[in-house]
């Protein structure tokens, strides 16, 4: 495996921390302005909306530049949003930085998912996607327990700093590693291909898959760590260990999924689908016992990433290679149903 893909991976580590921590950050948010949690939510709505329009948006603004410097220039906009909202924390402002920090890491998103893809043979492109998407489950292990203990300990301002930090590590690694100019040794995007591949029925089979998928997932875990708490009644000092273990699953998940991906994709949908709907269902009926949650959790991250790469996989193999747009549309429905969870008061 080509060593950048894994420097894709260490990017979307540092930006999926930010992405996935409010989970354990919106408490320490909501008291620190003075605000309702179910008003905190918004800002997983505001991360929602600047993905929606952030992932086709950001694709088609970048289509003709080097895959580098998009890149880098998407990490930048990123970290200027996290230090911005650091500065200025004030809950409208934040609301703003979100969605800008969503758009940026929308672009990232799609351009590291087609440089990883076209980077291997086709034959290993469902493991080169396993090794990005492991930058989330590594989030959830290391950056999600981390920003919630830094926002317990030091305000939730010192987790936005640190995620520009480490996202700052990410875009000089990322300069480093991927070489610059144009790419060569494929061919140029085109706009009207781009647009002409997402007319395949198929395509949206799979989309419409990444939609009901994700939306279930994070209907959960936006609201995990208050669950855990408030429902559960563990300590807030045991909440940030819990999450963690959220992220063991998702690593264990991705690393199967990774590597039956292109062999038995569909077997791995059904399976991790079915593992899902088993925790999701036991999770609501046993959401006072601890040990028994505790253990739900793991499976649920197993079961939410174990299916992502043969998802993925599955749809840039339909693109072929008109996978720009397309993968930047998968991205934006991996993300549009996370906008309002089902308990959310404007529902």
């Amino acid at each position: 495996m080509p060593f950048v893909i894994y420097v894709l991976g260490l990017g979307i580590f540092a930006q999926g921390t930010s992405e996935f921590m409010l989970s354990g950050v919106m408490p320490s948010i909501a008291q620190d302005l003075d605000i309702p949690l179910t008003s905190a939510g918004m800002l997983v709505s505001a991360f929602a909306i600047g993905m929606l329009v952030g992932a086709p948006l950001m694709s088609l603004a970048t289509l003709k530049m080097p895959r580098r410097a998009a890149l880098v220039g998407f990490q930048l906009v990123f970290i200027a949003a996290h230090v911005g909202a650091a500065l200025v924390p004030h809950f409208g402002f934040l609301l703003v930085m979100r969605v800008l920090s969503a758009m940026a890491y929308a672009g990232f998103w799609a351009m590291a998912s087609v440089a990883a893809i076209s980077l291997v043979d086709a034959d290993r492109q469902g493991r080169a996607m396993g090794v990005v998407v492991s930058g989330l489950s590594m989030a959830t292990i290391i950056g999600v327990p981390g920003g919630t203990l830094l926002a317990q300990h030091a305000g939730w301002e010192a987790a936005f700093w640190a995620v520009a930090a480490m996202t700052a590590l990410s875009a000089i690694a990322l300069l480093i590693a991927l070489p610059g100019g144009r790419d060569t040794t494929t061919a140029q995007p085109r706009l009207a291909a781009e647009l002409r591949s997402l007319m395949q029925p198929r395509l949206w089979v799979a989309y419409a898959t990444t939609a009901l998928t994700v939306a279930a997932q994070f209907a959960i875990f936006s609201y995990l760590g208050a669950l855990l708490e408030d429902v559960t009644g563990l300590s807030t000092g045991l909440v940030p260990l819990v999450l963690g273990l959220y992220g063991v699953g998702a690593f264990i998940g991705l690393t199967i999924g990774g590597r039956v991906a292109d062999r038995a994709p569909f077997t791995l949908l059904l399976v991790g689908m079915a593992a899902f709907v088993v925790a999701a269902t036991l999770l609501a009926v046993t959401a006072h016992v601890a040990w028994v949650r505790i253990a739900l959790v793991v499976l649920l991250g197993a079961a939410n990433f174990g299916v992502t790469p043969a998802v993925n996989a599955r749809v840039f193999s339909i693109l072929g290679e008109t996978r720009t747009l397309g993968g930047a549309e998968h991205r934006r429905l991996q993300r549009r149903h996370r906008r309002r969870p089902p308990w959310h008061p404007a529902s």
